[in-house]
């Protein structure tokens, strides 16, 4: 677990009960947003453990839809974030599992429209910091407290050094890195965490190496 100070613990300013089970759900719907990077048609979200019996009391459920709104944790419309996604015209489907998972505080959130979709697992893990699991199918363990750069491409030799080479002309640091994919050969999810931010010039740069499909960066 990825604690840094005590604040961390703490939790962040947040509207709510519970740093894990309301400003936690609320970033997790967050980052689900940022990665989707629009405002969804249709919001299909699942609580499992902890999240599925307590999220009604602790307002795990409208925590969550405020950060798929892209609202701060401190956002006093968190409250009200189901009838804001009725008028903005977002469909909320919120369903529950008796699932057995990994973590007690679990939500798989997919979001989606006409044009494209993404699914993630994130897990709250305490003072209002989380974590994701799984994006797309691909296997992680990203906090999202950095810059967080996501690149989709073909996994074969090399793709990691060409990607870090223009990182490092470009003096940018890297925190963490992991890599996924689904099977050899198939497609791969390259994560690197950045201590400084990726200029849009630096994102198209990589986006021109070969054999990579989509290049992403997200900063909450």
């Amino acid at each position: 677990m990825k604690y840094k100070s005590v604040f961390d613990i703490i939790g962040p300013i947040m509207v709510g009960p519970s740093s894990s089970h309301t400003a936690g759900a609320a970033r997790i719907g967050r980052v689900a947003r940022k990665l989707f990077g629009r405002q969804p048609k249709r919001a299909d979200i699942t609580f499992y453990g902890s999240f599925a019996k307590t999220y009604q009391g602790h307002g795990s459920d409208v925590a969550t839809v405020a950060g798929i709104l892209d609202f701060e944790t401190s956002d006093l419309r968190l409250k009200d974030s189901f009838s804001i996604a009725e008028q903005l015209g977002m469909e909320v489907v919120l369903t529950t599992s008796d699932v057995l998972t990994e973590h007690p505080n679990t939500a798989r959130i997919k979001l989606s429209d006409d044009q494209h979709q993404i699914e993630l697992v994130g897990v709250s893990i305490g003072g209002g910091k989380i974590e994701v699991l799984e994006l797309n199918g691909f296997s992680f363990q990203l906090g999202f407290d950095t810059p967080t750069l996501l690149v989709l491409h073909e996994d074969r030799f090399g793709m990691i050094a060409a990607v870090a080479k223009v990182l490092t002309e470009h003096r940018i640091n890297v925190g963490f890195m992991e890599v996924s994919r689904h099977e050899r050969g198939s497609r791969a999810l390259m994560a690197i965490e950045t201590d400084s931010t990726v200029s849009a010039e630096v994102l198209e740069e990589i986006r021109q190496i070969p054999h990579i499909f989509d290049v992403s960066l997200l900063s909450l």
